[in-house]
């Protein structure tokens, strides 16, 4: 994985992340088989911040039960990344 685009998938929309934010601390969802120091280079090369420290968690797919038919299904697994600025912001939810 070359793209730094195609490593950081999405920011992490949630009340405990948001309140990270305040401290310097964001998150992200990355692609499955992105490694520490891929996902540093990708967050300093597309914002242009210092990363101070990367921690990973692989979060397992909840099942879920249709209603009507009772099938179970299962939710989509993802990696998150938390990310620890040494300075500097994200732009991320701008006005």
């Amino acid at each position: 994985m070359k793209d730094p685009r195609d490593i950081i998938i999405a920011p992490i929309v949630s009340e405990k992340s948001y309140a990270l934010i305040e401290t310097g601390v964001y998150t992200f969802e990355v692609h499955k088989s992105a490694s520490k120091p891929e996902i540093r280079d990708a967050v300093e090369s597309i914002w242009g911040v210092e990363v101070l420290k990367v921690n990973t968690l692989n979060r397992k797919g909840k099942r879920k039960r249709t209603r009507g038919t009772n099938r179970v299904g299962q939710k989509p697994s993802q990696k998150r990344a938390i990310v620890t600025l040494a300075a500097g912001e994200i732009p991320l939810f701008e006005n």
